[in-house]
């Protein structure tokens, strides 16, 4: 019996990456359950990430770093109405996301980091501790 309910293309929407476990957040959230692609590419001075988010705003963004972890989230809610004669439309929709990553110990948190949203895009950067220069050895002479 449970071979085929998993075959059924509704249910098999429905469970989630667990047998037997309902991924009730899609049917909820009406499937705007995303996780955003993230891309990081690392400088000599800094760690630059960019994270692919269409039809959110600035506003719409939560960025914190606490002890090592960079944690990007997103809360979006919608609501729309329409009244016409006879009837009345209420919809909303409200999507989600929220990612971690433990950062590298090169990241200097006290600095402040950039970051910027534009066309889609949200970009950070993130700047690296000063790398300390190796001081050439000094010679003790013997007496």
């Amino acid at each position: 019996m449970e071979t085929s309910i998993l075959r059924d293309p509704f249910f098999s929407y429905l469970v989630g990456t667990q047998k037997n476990l309902f991924n009730l957040n899609r049917v909820f959230n009406g499937g705007s359950e995303i996780t955003p692609a993230m891309n990081i590419k690392e400088t000599r001075n800094d760690f630059e990430i960019e994270m692919a988010a269409p039809g959110l705003t600035k506003k719409d963004f939560k960025i914190t770093i606490d002890d090592g972890v960079l944690t990007i989230s997103s809360e979006k809610e919608d609501k729309t109405e329409e009244k016409e004669e006879g009837y009345l439309r209420k919809e909303f929709s409200y999507s989600t996301f929220t990612r971690s990553m433990s950062l590298p110990e090169s990241v200097d948190e006290s600095r402040d980091a950039k970051a910027e949203y534009h066309d889609g895009v949200l970009k950070l950067v993130l700047h690296k501790k000063p790398v300390s220069k190796s001081k050439a050895a000094k010679t003790i002479k013997v007496s």
